[in-house]
């Protein structure tokens, strides 16, 4: 860890003037030489440096939710080219291209931040081996020094050896207890803000090996800061549970406010939104307008969540409008209805009982069936005979007649002429 931290000893100047600015301020309210006075200077820095990192966070939020709609088409090409790596690469890059997405947008927050942690990780060791550092002189480093969170120095370490605990002015056992507490407390933020992440904003309706991965980085990144943690100085603790508690109360921000489609945040987010339209009769804030603008874009390919928020619209008498308001309307309700899906009803699942004896009824429905078409066979050939007969007793009777008026049957021959 030392040999890494001496890569970025270039920064070490401007995080240790960082420091010493923010030590001056919280000095002059708590005493120079308190733990609150070094401690905040270091949550200090966690938050100007995450402000200015904000921007990097609303890329990684942007390429983690491309990443999430390429999934199925991922899969597709590495599906079509299982066989030629070679050509699923150039496939992959190819609708990375396209899309605008790139894939290492959603470690920059992280890489970004590293410098700095690793320099901070250099000034404290600096502290612990009474040495002078950037612009920390010799009166600041003995102020460092004398400073205690909880009883455990800044630059103090689970794994140290009484001697060198003692020579900071501490117990062994408080170092323990204090930087035990804060690495679990570290791993626990770890654990959570993955966990919110993958609970409530990510479309369910998609499985993916994309969210598998994300699952197991669920818990394996918080065993690897609990493992790494006890080779941090408390300062880098206090540091690294900072960022970590920034990080999740920035992601439940977005989510909140900007969730992921089809997700269980974006159904909440819907809720509240629609409770909101339902108290005030219009559309409140530039984020929610917005929000309502993108559901009437996607037309016809809205998920369920936003075509249920349509329909309680319409329900109250309202509809969507392009610039992201809701208007009165009276067709709202029959549009709304016949957007959504029609849902195929399957027949109930029937126990063996149940179908062994709508069986016989069939047998015996086919059974009657059979008996009525053949008696209907019967009549219509005893009609069919009758009908035949009645024209051959119309043609005796005539004959008959024909016969007693002195005419002869059959066809009659033409006279001689010399007869007429």
């Amino acid at each position: 860890m030392d040999t890494i931290a001496s890569l970025f000893s270039f920064i070490t100047w401007p995080v240790s003037w960082v420091i010493v600015q923010f030590h001056k301020l919280y000095g002059w309210i708590f005493g120079p030489d308190t733990g609150w006075a070094w401690g905040l200077s270091i949550v200090s820095l966690v938050v100007l440096i995450r402000i200015c990192l904000i921007p990097l966070f609303v890329k990684q939020i942007k390429s983690t939710r491309n990443m999430q709609l390429l999934q199925p088409k991922m899969k597709a090409i590495q599906e079509r080219y299982k066989s030629d790596k070679q050509r699923q690469s150039e496939e992959m890059m190819k609708l990375y291209k396209e899309t605008g997405t790139n894939p290492l947008s959603s470690c920059l927050p992280i890489i970004a931040q590293s410098p700095f942690f690793f320099a901070l990780y250099h000034v404290l060791s600096a502290i612990a081996s009474n040495k002078k550092i950037g612009v920390i002189d010799q009166s600041l480093l003995d102020s460092a020094r004398q400073a205690h969170i909880f009883g455990a120095p800044l630059a103090a370490k689970f794994m140290d050896s009484a001697e060198k605990v003692d020579a900071l002015g501490a117990s062994l056992t408080d170092v323990r207890i204090v930087t035990a507490v804060m690495i679990v407390l570290m791993s626990a933020s770890q654990f959570f803000t993955q966990r919110q992440l993958m609970t409530k904003n990510v479309d369910l309706t998609v499985k993916t090996p994309y969210m598998q991965q994300q699952k197991m980085l669920m818990y394996i990144f918080p065993l690897i800061f609990a493992v790494m943690g006890i080779n941090f100085p408390v300062g880098v603790l206090v540091y690294w549970l900072t960022t970590n508690v920034w990080t999740m109360g920035q992601q439940m921000y977005v989510i909140n406010q900007n969730p992921t489609p089809g997700s269980k945040a974006q159904e909440q987010y819907l809720g509240r939104l629609l409770k909101s339209v339902t108290a005030h009769g219009e559309v409140r804030g530039r984020t929610r307008r917005n929000t309502v603008k993108r559901i009437v874009a996607k037309g016809p390919d809205r998920n369920d969540i936003e075509r249920k928020f349509v329909v309680g619209l319409a329900k109250l008498g309202l509809a969507p409008q392009e610039d992201g308001t809701v208007a009165k309307s009276d067709t709202a309700v029959a549009e709304a209805e016949g957007s959504a899906p029609q849902r195929r009803h399957q027949p109930k699942r029937q126990t063996k009982a149940q179908r062994q004896t709508g069986a016989a009824h069939q047998g015996g429905a086919k059974d009657d069936d059979s008996s009525e078409s053949a008696s209907k066979t019967s009549l219509k050939k005893s009609s069919a005979q009758d009908d035949k007969s009645k024209p051959a007793g119309k043609a005796a009777s005539g004959s008959s007649r024909q016969a007693k008026s002195g005419q002869r049957k059959g066809p009659q021959r033409p006279k001689h002429p010399s007869k007429k």
